[in-house]
């Protein structure tokens, strides 16, 4: 039936995947999203059912039970799943990034020891950048680990942790300054930093000894996730769970997941836009002013136009994007572009169908205003739309650098 954003070029493995993906959104979770977002309720019995159609392990390699597909097929679902609820999506996200930091750069015994569970649904991810007074700036990172014997003893407070109490593996970026002289941690603090693999039990409080996770942070939207904090007060980490096996090289790791998820946020820009689309031209067909469905009128269909033309544009740069990188080739600029464009015109696309409901978009009995809440969480997710547009102008100044 739908007719915007459909993705050339699908082998019939990821078509199938889609078809099954878009077959759960449209029975599991659209008719009980809205229900449960008011209550902020976390959606066990969907995330229970992802589990079921091994979409936590989609972009796993097979070898460790995982579905091995590409990272256009994992935004495509996320596309989807998002259309039906932006927080299932979020859900997904920080355990693929995870995983997918663990496939690129974890130890061999990392990989085998958690990649597998993690595959199943067993284990599931979070990771941890932020802090109170970061930011986006990634460089002032006060969280600290000290080594002591054969293990670090971590310090510090992070914040915005998504499935921060839900999770049972959280990746925390801190600074580490073995190896560096403080002159030399102050004039590099991006070779300082390093990514500490943390195992915990899933819920809220003291989870582990030195380590709390305090209740959900409220938020506008995006609910039924939890967002948390994590403080960290003489939490000792053996040195096998830094990722990688070796310290300093944590920033880069993290910037890696970070392009990754930067297509993931693109594509949920994308999913929140179709379906406000879908609900905006499904409304003009049956509100009617004036004699006719305001549908007919050259103002809704002039904006019904604009709204279209903005969902596809976002799709095929999201497509484009996560294609790159499954090349292989370097992808921040296409990736910058995508996040930016996407949750910038999601933006646009969720306020105009909120405008075509009138007064009723005001009103929770209906959809677009759980929608009008949860976009703007996209335009700060992965970066701002102001650190996109400077990596986005770097990478054209490197692409376009002038010889004269």
């Amino acid at each position: 039936m739908a007719r915007l954003a459909q993705t050339a070029g699908l082998t019939d493995v990821q078509q199938e995947i889609l078809s099954t993906v878009r077959d759960f959104v449209d029975k599991e979770i659209i008719p009980v999203a809205t229900e449960l977002e008011h209550r902020d309720e976390y959606p066990q019995q969907i995330v229970d059912g992802l589990k079921e159609l091994g979409l936590f392990g989609l972009m796993i390699p097979e070898e460790y039970g995982g579905l091995g597909e590409s990272l256009l097929t994992y935004a495509l679902c996320v596309e989807e799943i998002a259309r039906g609820w932006m927080s299932v999506s979020g859900i997904i996200n920080t355990h693929f990034i995870v995983a997918y930091m663990l496939k690129q750069h974890g130890t061999q015994e990392q990989k085998e020891h958690f990649l597998p569970r993690m595959a199943a649904g067993d284990v599931r991810g979070a990771f941890s950048m932020s802090e109170p007074g970061l930011g986006s700036d990634v460089s002032a990172i006060t969280s600290k680990a000290v080594k002591d014997g054969d293990e670090y003893v971590l310090n510090g407070q992070k914040m915005w942790l998504t499935n921060g109490g839900t999770s049972s593996l959280v990746a925390v970026l801190v600074r580490s300054d073995e190896g560096h002289s403080p002159e030399e941690a102050a004039a590099k603090p991006h070779k300082s930093m390093t990514t500490f693999l943390v195992e915990k039990e899933p819920g809220f409080g003291e989870v582990r000894p030195g380590l709390t996770i305090p209740g959900k942070i409220d938020k506008m939207g995006y609910k039924g996730v939890d967002t948390t904090e994590l403080i960290m007060d003489g939490l000792r980490v053996p040195a096998d769970r830094v990722l990688g096996g070796v310290t300093g090289r944590g920033f880069y790791q993290m910037m890696d997941g970070v392009e990754v998820g930067r297509v993931n946020v693109a594509a949920r820009g994308c999913g929140v836009a179709q379906r406000a689309f879908e609900l905006g031209v499904r409304y003009a067909q049956q509100r009617h002013t004036f004699g006719k469905p305001i549908a007919q009128h050259q103002a809704i269909q002039f904006k019904l136009a604009e709204m279209a033309t903005k969902v596809e544009a976002a799709h095929a740069m999201m497509v484009n994007a996560a294609r790159k990188k499954d090349s292989g080739e370097r992808n921040d600029l296409e990736a910058g572009m995508a996040k930016y464009l996407a949750s910038e015109y999601c933006k646009e696309v969720v306020e105009d169908a909120f405008r075509i409901h009138g007064g009723y978009g005001f009103s929770k009995e209906y959809e677009i205003e759980r929608l009008y809440r949860e976009a703007p969480m996209l335009l700060i997710g992965e970066g701002t739309a102001e650190i996109q547009k400077m990596i986005i102008g770097r990478r054209l100044l490197e692409e376009y650098r002038f010889q004269g």
